[in-house]
Order: C-alpha cells, then sequence, then structure tokens
C-alpha cells in the first residue's frame, strides 16, 4: 500500500486572517509534539495485535485528541450504495456508529476527498459555498470539518474525518497529522486483509507469514521515515528530539518483527536467540553502552508475546543509552532466567547515575514509561524495580504461557 501523500495542497476555504498567531505559538508548539507522540503510539497499537474493530475507535479517539476536536469519525466506503457508513467514532449520539451514512458524491467534503485524494478544509461550515454540509454534521451542531482518504490495499478504504462546534481554524499542519493517523489506519486495514487471505493456507505453509511482516516493516520505515523529514526540517530542538524518539521507536518494531522473518515455527521459537539477535540491533543505535546478555538455557516462546519483551528491552535499553552515563561509556545487563513457576524473568541493570529512590516504574508520566506499563500489561507480566546499590535495575516476571481466557 501506498499511503496518500500530502504534499498536495488541501483545499482550504479562504479565511480572514489570524491576528492572534504569535499569543498562540507556544501552544501550538506542544500540540505539535502531542500530535507525533500520539502518532507513535497510534503506531505500536497496530503491530501489538489489536483487533481492527478497537484499531478504529484508537484511531477516532487520539485523532480527536490531536486536533483538539470534540468529534471524529471512520467512515467505510459503500460501493454499492455509493455512500460512507459510520464504522467508528467519538462524541457522536447514540445509534450513529455503525448506523448512519453519509453521501459520497463529490458535492460532499467526504466523497470529494474520497474521489481526488486530496484533503478537504472547511472552516466555516455555515458559509460553505463548494460542498453541500451533511446533514449527520447539521444534527450536531458542526461548524468546521476536515476529511483525508484512508486507503485500504488496492482501493480506498473511506475517509477519517473529524469535526468541532467550537470556533477556530484547521491549517495544513493539521491535515498532515490526519494523514499521518489515516496512513497508520491503512496499514491495519492492509494487514487485516492479508491476514484473511493467509489465514486459509497458514496451516500449509506458515512462511505466507514472511510476506506480512516484511510489508509490516516496509510500512513502520515509512512512516519513520517521514518522522526524521519533520525532525529535520523543524527548527526547535525539543520538537526535533521528540519527533527522532517517535522515529526511533518505530523502527524498533520493525526491527523486532524483521528479526522473525525467517522462523519457521512462530509457536516456539528460541527466546533467547531471538533477543541476542534484537540486543545486536540495538547496539549500532543506542549509545554511550555496551550491551550484555545473559541466556544460559532455550526458552521456548510464541512469537508474538517475544515481540512484545524485545519492545519492552529496546524501551528499556534506550533509557540507560540516554541516561545512565551521561559523561561516559557504560555497561547495560541484560538477564534472561527461566523460574520454577513456568514464567520468565528478564532484568535489565547498569550502574549509571540511577533515578530518585521514590521513582516507580508503574507510575510514570512519560511516553516511554508508558509505553513499557503497556507491554508488560499486555503480557500478563510483572515489571519491579529491584534495589540496586549502584546504577538502575528493572525486572519484568513474565508467563510462558498467555494467560487462558475465562
Amino acid at each position: 500500500m501506498t499511503p496518500s501523500s500530502t504534499d498536495e495542497e488541501p483545499i482550504v476555504e479562504p479565511s480572514p486572517g489570524n491576528d492572534g498567531a504569535d499569543d498562540v505559538a507556544g501552544r501550538a508548539l506542544r500540540l505539535r509534539i502531542r500530535q507525533q507522540e500520539l502518532l507513535a503510539e497510534l503506531g505500536v497499537l497496530a503491530l501489538q495485535g489489536t483487533s481492527f474493530i478497537d484499531m478504529l475507535g484508537h484511531t477516532a479517539r487520539m485523532t480527536a485528541e490531536g486536533l483538539g476536536a470534540e468529534f471524529c469519525k471512520v467512515m467505510e466506503y459503500l460501493p454499492a450504495e455509493d455512500r460512507f457508513l459510520v464504522r467508528a467514532g467519538v462524541g457522536w449520539n447514540d445509534g450513529v456508529v455503525g448506523s448512519a451514512t453519509v453521501g459520497a458524491d463529490l458535492a460532499s467534503p467526504a466523497g470529494y476527498a474520497l474521489r481526488t485524494g486530496k484533503p478537504v478544509i472547511s472552516n466555516h461550515l455555515e458559509n460553505e459555498q463548494r460542498f453541500r454540509t451533511p446533514e449527520l454534521l447539521v444534527e450536531h451542531g458542526i461548524r468546521r470539518a476536515m476529511n483525508v482518504i484512508l486507503q485500504g490495499d488496492g482501493s480506498p478504504y473511506g475517509v477519517l474525518e473529524v469535526d468541532s462546534r467550537a470556533e477556530g481554524e484547521f491549517s495544513e499542519h493539521d491535515v498532515a497529522f490526519l494523514q499521518g493517523a489515516a496512513n497508520i489506519l491503512g496499514m491495519a486495514i492492509e494487514q487485516l486483509k492479508y491476514q484473511r487471505e493467509l489465514q486459509a493456507a497458514l496451516d500449509r505453509h506458515q512462511v505466507l507469514l514472511k510476506e506480512v511482516n516484511h510489508r509490516v516493516k516496509n510500512s513502520l520505515q515509512l512512516v519513520s521515515g517521514m518522522l526524521q523529514l519533520q525532525a529535520n526540517a523543524v527548527a526547535d530542538p525539543g520538537l526535533s528530539e521528540r519527533l527522532n524518539e517517535a522515529s526511533t521507536r518505530i523502527l524498533a518494531v520493525g526491527r523486532a518483527y524483521d528479526r522473525l522473518a525467517y522462523e519457521a515455527d512462530y509457536e516456539n521459537i528460541d527466546l533467547a536467540a531471538y533477543l541476542r539477535d534484537v540486543i545486536e540491533d540495538l547496539e549500532s543505535v543506542v549509545a554511550p553502552c555496551t550491551i550484555n546478555l545473559e541466556a544460559p538455557e532455550l526458552i521456548h516462546f510464541a512469537a508474538d508475546r517475544a515481540i512484545l519483551v524485545a519492545l519492552v528491552i529496546n524501551e528499556l535499553i534506550s533509557n540507560a543509552g540516554k541516561y545512565a552515563y551521561p559523561e561516559s561509556h557504560g555497561p547495560v545487563w541484560v538477564r534472561l532466567l527461566r523460574t520454577e513457576r513456568n514464567k520468565v524473568l528478564v532484568s535489565v541493570r547498569d550502574e549509571g547515575v540511577g533515578l530518585p529512590a521514590d521513582f516507580s516504574p508503574t507510575a510514570g508520566k512519560r511516553l516511554g514509561t508508558r509505553l513499557i506499563n503497556a507491554l508488560a500489561t499486555q503480557l500478563d507480566a510483572e515489571l519491579t524495580r529491584p534495589p540496586s546499590s549502584k546504577g538502575t535495575h528493572f525486572a519484568l516476571l513474565v508467563p510462558i504461557q498467555p494467560p487462558v481466557s475465562p
């Protein structure tokens, strides 16, 4: 799938001058940073095995948050009816999601975005002359809206639309964020299609999963490249650092998948060997530290859970590389041990400057800490910070088998 480009100029309704732009510059910068964090989180969700329906909901919720809007909806195009079906959304009245439809002809903003591939911004719907305002928006008192195309595999899936009752204006920067969210959701749509096609053949030939992993990796590299381009283009060092961090996290997910490309048995991989390969990749991108892995025994592990363990290790080692040794080059130890309770203990420690004594690994507010906790929860694992006389030590106790659902 080729993600939709935002290089084309979006159709923007002419609007009066923005005399207060200088006053809100700081707030706008913080919003752009938060938008990139949300894109990174959405990318991780797309690769965590999140169900398609849940992924639609996450996209609507995060998109609305990133644009400070009250409403957002994912609309699927129904060719037989030439209309859109509201598949997911936030802010709408009961009965809208899953039932309401909107016209998809060129006279509607969403239909124009679908058929031309161009983003559409309508900042003053009450004065809109180019398109008719859908009745659904009128009923909810929407004053401004923005639409971008949502690609599927080979043909458009529909559109992603954000709407607001509040005064203000959506900008071309907002279009870039909205299209980024649509591209990540498009990856999930593409992956869903391939999963359906491959399921019948999976028992005969598991090598078909390699193609899915390869496509996922390529899509992640594209998203990461987009973030890198934005990081290089901005003049603000803080924003550039955040964008680079988001790009690095997405590349880490891609590397974790790429290392499984040649595994024949996805349910019984060698966890130690897999993590050794992942850590070897990390040594080339994380500095300044030397990574030592202690893994004395063979541990069979399911591939989807091994990826989550690798992502936790990536976050912990990355933090150690950035903060543990601010003025020197130091070691980081990763230890892998199978316990008597049919669990695996994964520990990451360093001998650096350490963390405050009252720091809690489960209560941190930074994006990295929240990602680690989210991954630990998905693994049904226990994340702790054992006492350490020097440096920082984290431990993750992971069940070898996932808990059985009741």
